[in-house]
């Protein structure tokens, strides 16, 4: 059972100048959790990719990309993306990432409230999202919040990596 949640939990959203916080932030989270998963040279190479300048401007301004960190008072301990698809009836979670240390305190069920209120508010009927295959405790947490797996993906990045993925849905109500 998940702790209460910390009265000073908010998100808001990207802004020019918590770029560099995101960008460290990731590579964090990234280097605790993933490495085991996918291996460090992987892990490097999709951070240097995902956690770059010019990747993370893309969410600035964009009326279809969405980037919010997660804050509990003055400090950031997490982050969610998600992303409107063309068919406009889905909305893509693209990163749900949690600093280890806040896990089990309802931080995460917080960030997937937030994203599912945001593709209500879009008119969209399902979430989507991807999650390596190995990647077992996210894949539970995801089964937990109402998640079914749709498919199985296999995607080139580049450099001899694939992401070998378990494509999950949500029906939204």
């Amino acid at each position: 059972m998940s702790s209460p949640l910390p009265a000073d939990a908010a998100l808001r959203p990207l802004t020019a100048d918590t770029i560099p916080l995101v960008a460290e932030l990731g590579r964090e989270i990234w280097l605790t959790h993933y490495v085991e998963i996918v291996g460090r040279a992987q892990v490097d190479y999709m951070t240097r990719q995902r956690f770059s300048d010019t990747y993370l401007r893309a969410y600035l301004d964009n009326g279809s990309h969405w980037l919010d960190l997660l804050w509990l008072g003055d400090q950031a301990v997490g982050y969610c993306s998600y992303a409107l698809l063309e068919n406009g009836t889905e909305m893509k979670l693209e990163q749900l990432y949690l600093r280890h240390d806040h896990h089990g305190r309802g931080l995460g069920r917080f960030m997937m409230n937030h994203v599912e209120a945001q593709a209500r508010a879009r008119g969209c009927r399902m979430i989507v999202l991807g999650v390596n295959k190995r990647n077992q405790s996210s894949i539970d947490v995801y089964h937990r919040s109402g998640f079914t797996i749709r498919e199985e993906a296999v995607t080139d990045i580049g450099n001899g990596f694939v992401m070998d993925d378990y494509i999950m849905e949500k029906p939204l109500a």
